[in-house]
């Protein structure tokens, strides 16, 4: 089972995000990382590309005797269904680490797409071998399924058998379902790795004022990396040299948006979804109406942006461009190396927890985090969980910030999570999207307590605390923001057709001009910049689970404050969790009621208070009065 990977572009701090600052040192290899890169061999038990092939020969075996239940699901006793299901826990076990194997290679070099294209091939071919499962599974009265997953022998996966029938009324025939996952290979996912190697084949020309004369051009994420800097005109000229560098293929990137958009709507329209997001909310365990409240509430604080960006242009001594959104407040830059990062994100959660500190130096101490910047290496940062008989995997894009610092905590976050929940098993390790932000947007909060807690110094708390602001700002309002434009798109690609290259770039722009506020000039070039945006492609109606992700998770750690101690081992328990109970049931676990209408309003009210203390620390830096 390919575990869905975290944190791409949406993720504030990678890609796109406008984090970080000029590449670092060539010549030190602590502030590059250089050396820090994984280890992904025993996932195919060290047979290298070849081990894929075998691994997907094994998963096709165990699919092959699955056959012997076709017809009988509905006739099977518990032990007989847990028996059937442990024999499904292993196929997607030894087809999780093939795929796994095959992306996270792609993942570090994506010219290597050969073996990827292969493995999903042969997937798509053992997928259909199957699909009599879910499909007979989804048949059953409620009566049956209740008295079923009543036995504890299915345990282990009741939760995820209770997901599957919330397809029931999406699935197609069993002639349906093959042809659509055989040509999906063919399909969206092809889409997708052209999308992947067209923006990491990107390359930004800072010119001899952005780097020494002589200089080659630089990959997109080292081009962003200076968007943070505290001198504009270096903003100024890499947001034109960004704009210049996302030109060439626009044209290309554009057409991958239209054919998946429709892709998407014929789909939907075939399964029978009401709207363009109602599969991935169906997916994250959330209702339309639940999905719906929460982007409306958001949308509806958009003052608490618009109020920073008034805030920050007062604190910079001139109006903002959109280049400017991600600049520092620092009178100064501060190269960060990785073995202080290291201490600094273990000493954080050892503050919290040692029990979540040791998890986390397990990544450090083993080949498990890839984290130099490569040419040809997929942009951005996530975490790949895997498999549950494996271990996760960190990628980052280093460039020595204090925001890859913070990004560092927040993929630690997830890698523990992942890590935690291994021994729920194959069906019930992952988390809905929804809930997935929670352990990585809590690290990065306590990590950024630690580091305010470090310092006296009133420059330096400003700085640390607009920085939290505007990864606040970034995860929930910037998120919905895409959103909003993501629901622009696939709205007029149904209803009128595909998209030109300006639409694209008019519907960017005016979802982009609303979160950002009058304070802010959005600039013609800045119409380009949605266009390497993997999540649009890749898992179209993601971000706004970061949104959801950053208030859960704010609501989270304020009950921390509140309990101190007491609440350390319910979080370690909602985390060990994993995915087997509903979003509502984990986060009850650590006392959040997502049912609360009143809910996204708690967490919002948080973010407004971030932005009172900064507002406060300028004042006390004599910044603005």
């Amino acid at each position: 089972m390919d575990q869905p990977s975290s944190d791409l572009e949406a993720q504030p701090g990678s890609v796109g995000s406008g984090a970080g600052g000029a590449a670092p040192e060539a010549n030190d290899p602590d502030l590059t990382a250089a050396g820090v890169a994984w280890d992904i061999e025993p996932l195919v038990s060290g047979e290298g590309p070849g081990g894929v092939g075998e691994l997907l020969d094994r998963s096709e075996e165990v699919a092959d005797r699955l056959g012997a239940f076709r017809g009988r699901v509905a006739e099977l006793t518990a032990p007989e269904l847990a028996a059937m299901m442990h024999q499904v826990a292993e196929m997607e076990d030894l087809m999780g680490r093939a795929m796994s194997y095959a992306s996270l290679r792609f993942a570090v070099d994506t010219t290597e797409g050969a073996l990827l294209q292969a493995a999903q091939e042969k997937a798509a071919r053992i997928g259909t071998k199957v699909l009599f499962i879910d499909l007979e599974w989804a048949a059953l009265e409620d009566e049956r399924v209740a008295e079923l997953l009543a036995d504890p022998v299915l345990g282990f996966c009741a939760h995820h058998l209770r997901s599957q029938r919330r397809y029931r009324e999406h699935l197609l025939s069993e002639p349906e379902e093959k042809i659509l996952t055989e040509l999906s290979v063919t399909g969206a996912s092809a889409w997708s790795r052209l999308f992947d190697q067209l923006t990491s084949a990107i390359r930004v020309d800072l010119g001899p004022e952005g780097d020494p004369p002589g200089s080659e051009p630089v990959p997109l994420e080292q081009a962003l990396a200076r968007l943070s800097s505290p001198d504009r005109d270096v903003r100024r000229r890499a947001a034109e040299a960004v704009t210049a560098g996302l030109a060439p293929g626009i044209e290309n990137r554009a057409y991958v948006f239209n054919t998946l958009a429709q892709d998407k709507a014929v789909k939907d329209r075939l399964r029978g979804y009401e709207s363009w997001i109602s599969s991935r909310n169906l997916a994250n365990e959330a209702s339309d109406e639940s999905v719906r409240a929460l982007i409306e509430a958001v949308v509806s604080r958009y003052e608490i942006p618009h109020r920073w960006y008034e805030l920050k242009s007062q604190i910079l001594g001139h109006r903002l461009a959109d280049y400017d959104r991600g600049a520092t407040v620092a009178e100064s830059e501060r190269q960060v190396g990785w073995s202080e990062a290291r201490e600094l994100v273990l000493d954080s959660y050892r503050s919290f927890s040692p029990e979540l500190a040791a998890t986390a130096s397990r990544f450090f101490d083993n080949p498990w985090i890839d984290a130099p910047l490569r040419p040809r290496k997929r942009p951005g940062a996530f975490c790949a969980y895997t498999v549950p008989s494996a271990h996760p995997f960190v990628l980052l894009n280093w460039t020595s910030k204090s925001r890859d610092v913070l990004t560092l905590a927040h993929e630690l976050g997830h890698a523990c999570h992942a890590y935690l929940s291994r021994p729920q098993g194959i069906f019930h390790f992952a988390t809905p999207l929804t809930v997935a932000e929670t352990a990585s947007v809590f690290g990065e909060t306590v990590t950024l307590g630690r580091m305010l807690d470090a310092t006296d110094d009133p420059e330096e708390r400003l700085a640390l605390l607009a920085e939290s602001l505007e990864g606040s700002i970034a995860t929930v309002f910037r998120q919905t923001a895409m959103n909003r434009f993501e629901d622009a798109v696939h709205t007029e690609r149904r209803e009128v057709g595909e998209l030109s290259v300006d639409r694209f770039g008019e519907l960017w722009a005016q979802t982009q001009a609303d979160v950002l506020g009058p304070a802010v000039d959005v600039t013609e070039g800045y119409r380009m910049w949605w266009s390497y945006i993997p999540h649009f492609i890749s898992t179209p109606g993601y971000v706004y689970a970061y949104a959801f992700g950053q208030l859960l998770a704010l609501s989270v750690y304020r009950r921390y404050e509140e309990q101190g101690p007491a609440f350390v081992p319910r979080y370690l328990e909602m985390l060990a969790a994993g995915g087997s109970r509903s979003p509502e049931d984990l986060a009850a676990m650590v006392g959040c009621d997502l049912g609360d209408p009143g809910f996204w309003e708690g967490g919002l009210d948080i973010v407004a208070r971030q932005l009172d203390l900064a507002q406060e620390a300028a004042r006390a830096a004599g910044r603005v009065r």
